[in-house]
């Protein structure tokens, strides 16, 4: 029985998010010059032809990878996790500075959960000298994007009074992607939920009344001190 239109649809899409959770997770593990092809379509479950049918080729679909990379990061300036479970829900754009502040601090580091293996890709993509320029290619594709966003962390340090809104913001950034580093380099033995807390702590903010979910509440006093080891 022939499919119609929309099942016909929904499998290209399905074949299209497929191919692109394996290159994330292929170049994660083998860096983007050691992932081949065969190994994306074969995590993926498809024929090797459909990269270049949904993508056109290795390039387009690193570029694919970056974009999705690029809309995670906007979706944190919002406040708004991707296909990740929330400590709390997204704040009304009206909401006092402070929610939406601990929104942006929460989703951002709540993504590590779900997303570090896109963030593992970026960060080596950012860095390395034969890929850097297709990040900065995706930048500008996103640049009113990327400033819409800064504009409105900046918007929550006026709000909040700071002297210096756009240096707020950069250090934000900074400690944020200071911690997802942190993650990417020792995994589960960083203390992420109690370094979260210490960042709201950092910003005056209310102590989380739940831990981000994949994390555990740090015990007060328990005598175990947090160390994070590359070694596990």
């Amino acid at each position: 029985m022939a499919r119609s239109p929309e099942q016909n649809r929904l499998a290209r899409e399905r074949s299209h998010e497929a191919l692109l959770q394996a290159a994330i997770d292929v170049f994660a593990e083998r860096g983007i010059e050691g992932a081949t092809i065969a190994d994306i379509t074969g995590r993926a479950g498809v024929a090797q032809g459909m990269v270049n049918y949904y993508f056109g080729g290795k390039e387009q679909l690193v570029e694919a990878v970056i974009d999705r990379w690029f809309a995670m990061l906007l979706g944190i300036a919002r406040g708004e996790g991707m296909d990740a479970p929330a400590a709390s829900p997204a704040p009304a754009e009206d909401a006092p500075a402070e929610v939406r502040l601990a929104a942006i601090i929460d989703t951002a580091l709540g993504m590590t959960a779900v997303a570090l293996p896109l963030q593992r890709v970026v960060v080596a993509l950012q860095q390395q000298p034969a890929t850097r320029a297709l990040f900065a290619a995706a930048e500008q594709r996103h640049i009113a994007g990327v400033a819409a966003a800064e504009d409105a962390v900046r918007g929550i340090f006026r709000e909040r009074g700071a002297d210096d809104p756009a240096m707020e913001e950069i250090m934000l950034r900074s400690v944020l992607d200071g911690i997802v580093g942190q993650c990417i380099i020792y995994g589960e033995s960083y203390p992420l939920e109690a370094a979260r807390r210490w960042v709201h702590r950092s910003y005056g903010l209310p102590e989380p009344v739940a831990p981000l979910p994949g994390t555990t509440t740090p015990v007060p006093d328990s005598g175990s001190e947090p160390r994070a080891r590359a070694s596990r």
